[in-house]
């Protein structure tokens, strides 16, 4: 994909399908999405095809291989899709207790295990459970339990995970509700932690014996890295500013003292911000060049150049409702997930999907 060609506000038209769970999503022809550039013509720029359909409040997306899998906050699901899009359930994770924006949440594959982010009865903990079986069965081992005692709440519950290219599992907390845990190194909350993949705590922390790789978070989300090794996160401000940001080994991103850009140098300020109604930035993924953010409240696809961070370009705003998280698919294209069933979205009869952004 020429994600380059994604500049401009994207008009694609809906592609309308009648599609339930569980069944393999009748393929339409490709839609070709458009940009509007400052003159105002449109031209073409990559197809939009609908992936898989029918998906109950989906919230990450991660690949085993070529295999795609699925996360369902409320059912607790782990769903496998093949090629056609129809979804197989490959396990329901043991002791997930789904609330408000808790439940089974971010996953991650790395080295034949499924990395789970979830909610649980007490706190948010990972776990990780050994793969098997080959597509279309798909199986998981027994639990074993990376890292608990993540503070949970209702909202600001963060859960987003990914392997970084130093093979280091990353983690986003939000701050359970409790502000001021931000700032306290003690805490969990409302931080980005790092992990070995078995969960222990890595020599190179910032903190010596602390999993907290950056703090001063409110609700952090989604995490990518670049060919360079920086890496980024969303995250969602309170009531002004959500933010786009850099993110530093040992960094204080100044929540709750600030919320966005104050130019205060005893804190990291975003890159970017933007007012909540136009935001609420979910999964990111890294691609051709470009960050791309989902966002939820916003419903849109916002696009940042890497040689340009305080550049952005909007795509589908309004078109598929809100967006929960996006990833690199195996094959370089753009995968995206709505997130319309979640309470928060009104939901068409064929949410909620995922959506590949493609060459035409």
């Amino acid at each position: 994909m020429n994600a380059r060609a994604l500049r401009g506000i994207a008009v694609a038209a809906a592609a309308a399908l009648l599609l339930t769970a569980c069944t393999a999503p009748e393929e339409p022809p490709p839609r070709v999405s458009t940009t509007t550039g400052p003159s105002g013509s449109s031209q073409p720029t990559a197809a939009v095809s609908v992936v898989a359909a029918g998906l109950d409040v989906p919230w990450s997306v991660a690949f085993h291989d070529d295999i795609p899998l699925v996360s369902e906050r409320d059912s607790a699901r782990i769903l496998e899709l093949d090629e056609s899009g129809a979804a197989r359930e490959v396990a329901v994770i043991d002791g997930v207790q789904p609330s408000g924006e808790g439940g089974l949440l971010g996953i991650a594959v790395h080295d034949d295990h499924l990395y789970a982010y979830f909610t649980a009865a007490n706190d948010n903990r990972i776990e990780r459970f050994p793969l098997s079986g080959d597509a279309g069965s798909l199986a998981l081992g027994g639990p074993q339990t990376v890292l608990d005692g993540i503070p949970k709440s209702g909202n600001h519950n963060g859960g987003r995970i990914a392997f970084g290219p130093d093979g280091m599992l990353y983690a986003t907390a939000g701050d359970a509700g409790d502000g001021s845990a931000a700032q306290d190194l003690d805490s969990l909350a409302g931080k980005i932690l790092r992990l070995t993949p078995e969960g222990d705590i890595p020599d190179d922390n910032p903190f010596p014996g602390s999993p907290v790789y950056s703090y001063g978070h409110r609700n952090p989300q989604g995490i990518a890295w670049d060919d360079s090794g920086a890496m980024y996160a969303s995250e969602f401000g309170q009531n002004t500013w959500d933010e786009l940001n850099v993110i530093e080994a040992g960094g204080d991103y100044g929540w709750p003292e600030v919320e966005g850009i104050a130019g205060d140098n005893r804190y990291i300020d975003p890159v970017q911000q933007w007012n909540p109604a136009d935001a609420s930035p979910s999964g990111i993924a890294v691609s051709d060049g470009s960050i791309f953010i989902a966002n939820l409240r916003g419903e849109r696809l916002r696009e940042v150049p890497l040689d340009d961070l305080d550049a952005s370009t909007e795509h589908w705003v309004g078109e598929y409702g809100r967006l929960r998280d996006v990833v690199v698919a195996p094959d370089g294209a753009l995968w995206v997930l709505t997130n319309n069933t979640d309470g928060r979205g009104s939901a068409g009869p064929d949410d909620d999907r995922i959506l590949r952004l493609g060459a035409p």
